[in-house]
């Protein structure tokens, strides 16, 4: 039920976010989504990529300090109040969310990343409100 997604520590220094997209353009892997956040001395990188394993294998041959986290990928209409209408979802079920971001696609559908403390059992919550979740095997074919 749960996505995959790349956390990579990224000092917060011109051209290093340039020097790891490098490295995974250069090995094939295409982004799907991205989201950064930093502070003044560092930066957190957190991306959803077509092939997890080789990313990870490729950023840390490379030196770089990441980790795997599992995150909800969720699909919702791409319309007014589509992303509303998850969120009182979300809420209804009480869940908190740690932090989240959005993508498109070429299609009528938008995806949101969600973090949260127990992807499991909040997967199994939105799937049973006939919410869709994409999988992993989603995210290589997108």
């Amino acid at each position: 039920m749960s996505i995959k997604q790349l956390s990579v520590f990224v000092e917060n220094k011109a051209g290093k976010l340039k020097e790891i997209t490098d490295i995974i353009a250069s090995a094939d892997i295409d982004i799907r989504a991205m989201s950064i956040a930093d502070t003044k001395e560092f930066g957190i990188l957190r991306v959803i990529v077509n092939d997890i394993d080789r990313a990870k294998q490729v950023l840390e041959d490379d030196g770089l300090v990441l980790s795997v986290t599992d995150v909800l990928g969720i699909r919702l209409e791409d319309r007014p109040g589509g992303l509303a209408s998850i969120m009182g979802t979300l809420s209804e079920i009480g869940v908190n969310i740690e932090y989240m971001y959005a993508f498109l696609t070429r299609t009528e559908n938008a995806y949101l990343v969600v973090r949260v403390a127990d992807a499991e059992t909040t997967g199994q919550a939105l799937e049973a409100k006939g919410i869709m979740l994409l999988t992993d095997e989603d995210i290589r074919n997108m």
